[in-house]
């Protein structure tokens, strides 16, 4: 029993360690912080001047009321508490995924734009031969020597 955990350990360390793995990790935390940008310049930037067109209509107000189907529920002030369909923070949310993926589109674009360029510098500088080791000059040489001969 003891065997078979020191494999699973052993097998996690070796998981744990690949290069991929921190990659990975790397990716993922850029992408939560990234996120939190397009979640900034989305609530300050893009919806302020959307409202502009909308008649200054803040997003975030946007609400709609859902009916009590089994009764009032009261707080504990004794004030009814309703339920909200919050339609405007889902539409900030539709544009904060919209800006998003076009960041990430123009992203894999790039990269595939500079791929393709590595491909043509590749193709485009034919590979010098390989040298020829010193065994042969020398076979050359005295091949040559004895052709003269």
């Amino acid at each position: 029993m003891a065997k078979n955990k020191k494999g699973i350990i052993q097998e996690f360390k070796e998981f744990a360690v690949k290069g991929n793995m921190f990659d990975m990790a790397i990716g993922v935390i850029i992408g939560a912080v990234f996120k939190d940008l397009v979640t900034s310049f989305t609530d300050n930037i893009i919806m302020p001047i959307v409202s502009i067109f909308t008649g200054s209509i803040d997003f975030s107000s946007w609400k709609i009321k859902l009916p009590s189907l089994f009764g009032e529920k009261l707080d504990e002030a004794g004030n009814v508490v309703h339920n909200y369909l919050n339609v405007g923070n889902f539409i900030s949310s539709i544009i904060s995924f919209l800006i998003l993926a076009f960041v990430i589109f123009m992203m894999v674009k790039g990269m595939n734009k500079l791929r393709e360029m590595g491909k043509k510098e590749e193709e485009a500088a034919p590979a010098e031969p390989p040298k020829p080791s010193n065994e042969e000059v020398l076979l050359t040489e005295i091949r040559d020597l004895l052709k003269n001969k």
